[in-house]
């Protein structure tokens, strides 16, 4: 029964990563403040590691067309130097600008940030920084398509993703907030946010490899680990799809409404 009780854990840290992954409100946050719930402390980076990867493999597979038609188009330019193709070449480089300053600032202060930062009061005002930065950019429309970014906008919303190694401070908020900011439609903030995200979450598991490969627990978690991410998986599948939704109708401002509410419940109870 004691086992059976510590799966149905799993598989709710499961849903809270799936569920929160794609849409901006913190996954980080959340699992930080469902492991308090739960009583669960997490030694080492491997139960991340292994919920990021399952959500990254669900969101390659809603992307996987505009992530054939990138690598096609890089590819097709750097052979035949074709204007058809430039878009999609520009777009690959971007998205190396906009990964570098996450890259520099994780590989520089990620331990020091999680040791510092990793409190359930630092979620809970992260949380509420991401409410306000909702709300602000609730009304705006840009009019960027894929072919209009330009090195000024991959730069700046890198730098938001850099901030974003701040639990609390949701990614894909971070991400899209800063892409609308710039004046990027709808459609472009999410492709761009979520094509920033497919190289972190790569470059997280090879570099955690050997978390998982060295975790003393990870024979008597096998099981749990193992319907964690299956439930991660599946459950980031449809959010991406329900937030893919979300972006296209522009109703931002209840994600607003939700990170204040969960901001100020968590400064109050944890």
């Amino acid at each position: 029964m004691e086992q059976f009780i510590v799966w149905l854990k799993y598989l709710f840290l499961g849903v809270v990563q799936g569920a929160t992954e794609p849409i901006p409100v913190s996954s980080s946050g959340h699992l930080i403040i469902a492991q308090r719930l739960l009583g669960l402390e997490q030694n080492g980076l491997s139960f991340e590691i292994l919920t990021n990867t399952a959500s990254l493999i669900a969101i390659c597979f809603i992307f996987r067309q505009e992530i054939g038609k990138l690598i096609s188009g890089f590819v097709r330019f750097l052979l035949t130097r074709k204007a058809e193709y430039r878009s999609d070449f520009l777009f690959c480089l971007f998205i190396v600008v906009g990964t570098i300053p996450a890259v520099i600032v994780a590989g520089l202060f990620k331990d020091r940030i999680e040791e510092i930062f990793s409190s359930v009061h630092t979620v809970s005002v992260g949380l509420l920084l991401t409410g306000c930065a909702l709300w602000l950019i609730r009304n705006l429309r840009g009019r960027k398509q894929d072919g209009d970014l330009k090195f000024k906008d991959a730069l700046l919303v890198g730098l938001a993703q850099a901030v974003a190694l701040i639990p609390g401070i949701s990614r894909s908020g971070a991400t899209v907030i800063t892409s609308i900011a710039v004046g990027m439609k709808q459609e472009t903030a999410l492709k761009f946010s979520f094509m920033l995200y497919i190289p972190i979450s790569i470059g997280g598991l090879v570099l955690g490899a050997s978390d998982i490969a060295h975790d003393p627990n990870r024979a008597e978690l096998a099981i749990p680990y193992v319907i964690a991410f299956l439930t991660t998986l599946v459950v980031t599948y449809f959010s991406m799809r329900w937030f893919i939704g979300i972006m296209a109708r522009g109703n931002l401002k209840y994600f607003a409404y939700y990170c204040f509410g969960a901001g100020i419940l968590t400064l109050i109870f944890l």
